[in-house]
């Protein structure tokens, strides 16, 4: 058996573990990634890219398809347009290909090894893995395990056939007449409200009593509104039972106790994901659990000496921005660099229609940690800029102490607002108060100055309100 020594090995080439892998090669260390699909792990390839890939797509359809019905405010008109998604999808894969590719070209340039294969640990300093050529052994220094997650199955819903996983529905050569989405959580919504958009009769089952649970309720119902909008049906405290043995419907049951078969030529089922900790050896390592996630101190370290672990396997938020940001931070830790989790804003978003985002924390939040908090939102209703782009939908939101004007959290939907996100970020970690952002000038025209107006209506100064 072919056998390799390097003083880090990172188990997992999604953000989390090319990113670490990556940094430690620019910094020196002798670095070797272990991968069994293709660089960018899930994210890259089967998540959040080719997602928004499909998402673009079925948006500027539904552009043309208001145009051809005369919908359209801009006084544009056209013909019925037509959609082949098998060449959507392509154009998809392309664009995956060629951020892949960067991410294989980054390892070469930072001198980083690669080996594809699936990895099993023997112990906390020795992998064994499954190559094409055969099993090679891999000791190392220090062990970094970025495993990432899975999609979540339903026993009653098992997968297979025309029940499908946000893998399977992002690889579709054709827009199904029919989906059935079991889940009203971000990814759920997303992929509903894209193929609603190219044609197909969506319907959303949630249990819980509304959609987009993570967020508050302020922030979801412009969402709610343009899911109706588009025909979307949504149910609410419904649970998905089962398939009908004979028609291969999906069977749902309400609250109330009412049950309903609803026919679906697909069934999406989106009810979360859930840390890989099967497979590669997790039972030979002697790691302290945090429930399902492997527990980590503010330096990603775990309970073994030189063994640490990154992103979804850890737990929430389970964000490929989080994992990227541990990767860089566990690389400079055994480069010798003092460094520690001391993030204050980790954004989350939303990329529905209108799209969501939050930063820090909601009011809500705020007054349940005994805090007396200032809070104001700004319309986009009363933004040029939003108004020039029909997106005048939605609002920006901050939350700040009451006392010293400190911001704890900002919050926005609609249009494009995931844009916006990194400003919200900054000014979290910068420890901003309603002055700061009240006294920066936003460019105008544009939806940023949205985030002003809302830290002046704070302060009772607002301006275009």
């Amino acid at each position: 058996m072919k056998e390799v020594s390097c003083k880090l090995l990172v188990v997992g080439a999604g953000p989390g573990g090319y990113v670490c892998a990556i940094r430690a090669g620019q910094l020196g260390i002798d670095t070797v990634i272990v991968e069994a699909i293709k660089p960018g792990g899930t994210c890259l390839t089967v998540g959040c890219i080719p997602s928004k890939a499909l998402i673009h797509a079925a948006d500027e359809f539904a552009k043309l398809s208001r145009m051809a019905a005369g919908k359209s405010s801009l006084g544009i008109s056209l013909a019925e347009p037509k959609i082949d998604l098998k060449r959507t999808v392509d154009w998809k894969d392309n664009i995956v290909g060629r951020l892949t590719n960067g991410v294989a070209g980054l390892f070469k340039k930072a001198g980083v090894k690669t080996v594809h294969g699936w990895a099993k640990f023997r112990d906390g300093k020795t992998v064994e893995v499954e190559t094409e050529m055969g099993p090679q052994l891999i000791r190392a220094e220090t062990v970094v395990i970025a495993t990432g997650s899975v999609p979540v199955a339903l026993p009653a819903v098992p997968f297979g056939g025309n029940v499908i996983s946000s893998t399977e529905a992002l690889a579709l050569k054709q827009v199904p007449g029919s989906l059935a989405v079991i889940g009203g959580g971000y990814i759920g919504l997303e992929l509903g409200t894209a193929f609603a958009k190219l044609g197909s009769k969506v319907t959303v089952v949630e249990a819980l009593p509304r959609i987009l649970p993570l967020y508050d309720a302020e922030l979801t119902r412009p969402v709610g509104r343009r899911l109706a909008e588009l025909g979307v049906e949504v149910l609410t405290g419904a649970k998905a039972t089962g398939l009908d043995a004979r028609t291969g419907a999906l069977n749902v049951e309400t609250e109330a106790g009412k049950k309903r078969a609803l026919p679906a030529d697909y069934i999406l089922v989106t009810v979360g994901r859930k840390p890989l900790t099967e497979g590669w050896g997790i039972e030979e390592l002697a790691l302290d659990m945090a429930g399902r996630f492997i527990r980590i101190d503010d330096q990603c370290r775990t309970s073994m000496r030189g063994v640490h672990a990154i992103g979804d396997v850890t737990g929430e938020p389970m964000l490929a921005h989080r994992a990227m940001a541990q990767g860089e931070m566990v690389a400079e830790i055994v480069a010798g660099h003092k460094r520690s989790w001391d993030k204050h804003a980790i954004p989350a978003v939303c990329f529905t229609d209108p799209e969501v985002v939050s930063a820090g924390l909601s009011p809500e939040e705020a007054r349940a940690q005994g805090r007396e908090v200032r809070t104001a939102l700004f319309p986009f209703s009363a933004n040029g800029r939003a108004m020039t782009m029909l997106g005048e939908e939605g609002f920006v939101r901050v939350t700040a102490r009451a006392d010293n004007h400190l911001v704890l959290g900002i919050q926005a939907v609609g249009q494009g607002v995931s844009e916006l996100s990194a400003s919200f970020s900054l000014a979290l970690e910068m420890g901003a108060r309603l002055e700061d952002i009240a006294g920066t000038i936003h460019a105008h025209p544009t939806q940023s100055e949205a985030f002003a107006e809302a830290a002046m209506r704070a302060l009772g100064q607002a301006l275009h309100i």
